[in-house]
């Protein structure tokens, strides 16, 4: 494997996937995986969807999210008002085959030591949420991968779990390369390009170096405004362009 950029929870913001991209890409990305939540939220679904797809033509590893899911059907009674009316539309604004790349999507996949999956290692398909070290380990026991790679949360976090089973995290600083000692699991959650909740406005997304073993979280700007305006003119709930330009 090459140097690889982890995506995740892009949420249909175009704005933000082509400033992660190009940033990447800057950064000597030469393999890409996106980890879900491609859809909901944003106004821009189709083209997200899109580039995706053509990443995915070209080897990237592509995941399903819940957002993902509920877009297939259009409506999802496990979510709030503001993502379900979000996904309503999304599924009016995605073509048949678009939607038909999305229902092709996989829970989870693995390559080598790398586990990719949306949500955790123990029950992808529960979208059960890794919120601090006792889900951490949960996820961590439910795999022998060496490196889990996940989304569904929109904060950066990493987790390790050593031989001797004591967990550990680490809250990272953008930018500050990582080493990922050998006789360790790690858990990584890049936190969300399209929609971050941790009160900084900028795409998250992570770079994975398997030679050197070395993980880094990065933060992007991009221009948020407009893709604010974009959910504004789509006739979205407000909050959901609100939130983008305070990070949240």
């Amino acid at each position: 494997m090459s140097k690889m950029a982890l995506i995740t929870d892009v949420h249909a913001n175009r704005q933000a996937l082509e400033a992660v991209l190009e940033h990447a890409r800057a950064n000597g990305a030469r393999e890409y995986a996106f980890l879900g939540d491609l859809v909901g939220y944003g106004s821009d679904p189709a083209w997200v969807v899109d580039t995706v797809a053509a990443y995915q033509a070209q080897g990237a590893v592509v995941i399903m999210g819940n957002h993902d899911e509920a877009a297939l059907a259009g409506d999802s009674d496990v979510m709030h008002e503001d993502a379900r009316q979000a996904q309503r539309w999304t599924h009016a604004h995605l073509s048949r085959s678009q939607l038909e790349f999305l229902a092709s999507l996989p829970m989870s996949a693995q390559r080598g030591d790398c586990l990719f999956v949306h949500a955790n290692a123990w029950a992808p398909k529960d979208w059960g949420y890794i919120t601090g070290r006792i889900e951490a380990m949960r996820s961590l026991h439910a795999t022998t991968a060496r490196y889990t790679f996940c989304g569904h949360m929109h904060e950066p976090m990493l987790y390790h779990l050593s031989g001797t089973g004591k967990a550990g995290d680490f809250k990272p600083v953008p930018g500050v390369p990582i080493p990922l000692l050998s006789h360790r699991q790690w858990l990584v959650i890049p936190g969300s390009c399209g929609q971050p909740r941790d009160g900084n406005p900028a795409a998250c997304y992570a770079l994975f170096d398997p030679r050197s073993q070395e993980l880094s979280f990065e933060r992007v700007p991009y221009d948020a405004e407009a893709a604010a305006a974009g959910i504004r003119a789509a006739g979205l709930p407000e909050r959901l362009a609100d939130r983008l330009l305070v990070g949240q």
